[in-house]
């Protein structure tokens, strides 16, 4: 997850948020969500939770990211007594907290590790249902990297769904990340979506992704709020990422301890291009 975009939030004036209301005719509304083609790939609703340090042999999340690269200010901790993860009411729950020596822990899960192994698809949807936590310098995310070997150094997309920072209540940021290791070929854009003030801290909402061979669609509640092109460089399967990170350039002196990230499920869905779909 790269804290970049978050560096241009100054200069967004609207996101494109937009307010479901009930249809006037029967013509097909654009900025629904079209699931046609789509089939279950990834399930995870929490009910059999297993998460591992770094392999994913036998567990369905490691608790870092496979490239080895961590990020914010709260250290990502690994399963375990005392850890940032819990499950109850089939709700997985990422807790950041304070340790006795002063510092932050937190907690990220990934559907993937170093070796290239995942639970990722090419083109397909892919959507989180979460309730975010309240204060100033929570940094959680919904996002999607791609599934490779750490040694694979060939271009890739970084997919952002969600990042959120606690101190703006009234809206969250989608970006879109190429990556090519040569910074005059690298991509890097996106959009603040605008929701109504403490909506997102309040109240469960699903957020989601749509990848298709000509258009990378962003979603709200399954409403379309931005959307860009596939890029050619896109050959890889793309799989899930949930964080609940802390700071990126926002203090976090006044972060409430315990902060917590709560998500109902994560789910994966293939696209099959060959469908003949309306």
């Amino acid at each position: 997850m790269s804290v970049k975009w978050n560096a241009l939030r100054p200069l967004v004036v609207a996101g494109l948020f937009v307010v479901a209301l009930p249809a006037a005719s029967a013509r097909p509304d654009p900025a629904a969500l079209d699931m046609c083609g789509m089939a279950p790939s990834f399930f995870e609703d929490f009910a059999d939770f297993r998460v591992a340090s770094r392999d994913l042999r036998g567990v369905n999340w490691t608790a870092h990211t496979p490239w080895n690269g961590d990020f914010g200010d709260a250290r990502f901790a690994d399963p375990g007594p005392g850890g940032p993860f819990s499950v109850s009411g089939g709700t997985l729950h990422i807790t950041a907290r304070k340790g006795r020596d002063g510092r932050w822990q937190s907690g990220l899960i990934a559907a993937a590790d170093g070796t290239g192994r995942g639970h990722g698809v090419r083109y397909g949807y892919f959507e989180a249902r979460m309730r975010m936590p309240a204060g100033p310098g929570t940094w959680p995310a919904f996002w999607l990297g791609a599934q490779r070997p750490a040694s694979d150094k060939r271009p890739s997309l970084e997919l952002d769904v969600i990042e959120y920072y606690g101190k703006f209540t009234d809206g969250y940021h989608v970006s879109y990340h190429l990556w090519t290791g040569n910074k005059a070929t690298e991509s890097h854009t996106g959009s603040i979506i605008t929701v109504p003030r403490e909506s997102l801290v309040r109240e469960f909402h699903d957020y989601g992704l749509k990848i298709t061979p000509r258009t990378i669609g962003y979603y709200f509640d399954r409403r379309l709020v931005w959307q860009t092109a596939t890029p050619k460089e896109h050959v890889y399967d793309m799989y899930p990422i949930v964080n609940l990170a802390l700071g990126s350039g926002y203090p976090i002196d006044q972060t409430p301890d315990p902060s917590v990230l709560d998500v109902k499920y994560v789910h994966v869905f293939r696209l099959d291009t060959a469908a003949h779909c309306g």
